[in-house]
């Protein structure tokens, strides 16, 4: 078990590594981005991405406190569904109104890496070839497809 110290100091040593690795890629619109804090633009729409001791999820989160305008946002992306899962190669889960870790209602559309432990130097490897290709294609995406959730916000 690590202290709290370790365990911030593991992950910030991860999330740092991963910003390096990552850094040199331009975002889609051709312009510098902070990959590892990707700003949508758009409050309330949060693309995340997170480590832990049993596996990582990459997710775009609609976190708006009210539960209709978050639903309106869910199915404005139900209508991008198919764009979206071209751009990733992969189809990810969807899930309206379910709780985060805080117990706050969040609308998400995520896929998880089962079995890679943040805290496991080795795994390092698999967790930036899983996140670098999803986070570029979230947002190849979403400089195509942001201007709706925009107009909704």
């Amino acid at each position: 078990m690590y202290s709290k110290e370790e365990t911030s100091r593991i992950r910030e040593a991860f999330w740092t590594a991963f910003g390096q690795y990552i850094a040199p890629h331009m975002s889609a619109e051709g312009g510098r981005v902070n990959w590892t804090n990707y700003k949508t633009g758009v409050k309330h729409i949060y693309f995340r991405m997170q480590a832990g001791s049993r596996d990582a999820s990459i997710s775009i989160e609609i976190a708006h406190p009210d539960e209709g305008i978050q639903e309106l946002f869910f199915e404005q992306f139900l209508q991008f569904r198919a764009a979206l899962e071209n751009h990733l190669g992969e189809v990810w889960t969807w899930e309206l109104h379910a709780k985060d870790d805080y117990g706050k209602t969040i609308s998400r559309i995520y896929m998880e890496l089962p079995g890679v432990n943040i805290f496991r130097q080795e795994d390092w490897p698999a967790l930036i070839s899983f996140f670098k290709p999803r986070i570029i294609a979230l947002d190849v995406f979403w400089s195509e497809m942001k201007y709706p959730f925009e107009e909704l916000s």
